[in-house]
C-alpha cells in the first residue's frame, strides 16, 4: 500500500517537509482509509500521523567554550588570528604610549624637577615617537642630566585637614 501521496497531503496541511511526517506502523490501514483533511486531523490528534521535530544545531560545546573563554582559557597564540595591530591598533599603542609619557613630563615639570624649556623639547620628542617607553624616557632624562634631584612626584595634590 502507498502512502505516498497521503504523506504529502498532511506535509501540506502541517506546513512541513514530507520527511517529517510519520505513520505509526501498526495503524496503517487506518491512515489508508483516511481521505479528508477532517480525517488527517484526527489521525494527528490520536497519534497515529505524527510529525518529528526540526533537526537543529546543538549549542552545548560552544556554551562551554564560552564559559572557558570567560575564564580567560583559549586565549594563546594559535587561537588568535589576524596581526597583533588587529586587536590593539597601532594608533592606539601608540596614544597610550605617549599619554604615559606627556604625564610624566608634566608631574616632573610640576614638581620642579625639569626646566620649561628641557620640558618642551622631550615634549616635542615624545610626540615624535622618540622613546620607547616611560623607562626609556627616564634614561634619556638622567642620561642628559635634565631632572634636578629634589622633591617627588605625587600623584596628586591632596589637603591636609
Amino acid at each position: 500500500m502507498n502512502l505516498r501521496n497521503r504523506k504529502m497531503l498532511v506535509a501540506r496541511m502541517e506546513g512541513v517537509g514530507v520527511d517529517r511526517v510519520r505513520f505509526d506502523p501498526d495503524s496503517l490501514d487506518q491512515v489508508s482509509e483516511a481521505i479528508t483533511k477532517r480525517d488527517f486531523k484526527s489521525l494527528l490528534s490520536k497519534g497515529i500521523i505524527t510529525i518529528k521535530q526540526k533537526i537543529g544545531t546543538s549549542t552545548v560545546r560552544h556554551k562551554k567554550q564560552l564559559i572557558q573563554k570567560r575564564k580567560g582559557r583559549r586565549a594563546g597564540k594559535g587561537s588568535k588570528k589576524g596581526k597583533r595591530t588587529a586587536r590593539l591598533p597601532k594608533k592606539d599603542a601608540w596614544k597610550y604610549k605617549v599619554r604615559s609619557q606627556r604625564s610624566l613630563l608634566k608631574k616632573l615639570k610640576d614638581a620642579g624637577m625639569i626646566e620649561k624649556r628641557d620640558f618642551r623639547e622631550m615634549y616635542k620628542k615624545a610626540k615624535g615617537n622618540v622613546f620607547r617607553s616611560k623607562r626609556h624616557l627616564k634614561a634619556v632624562l638622567e642620561e642628559q642630566t635634565m631632572i634636578k634631584e629634589h622633591g617627588n612626584i605625587q600623584k596628586k595634590k591632596t589637603r591636609k585637614n
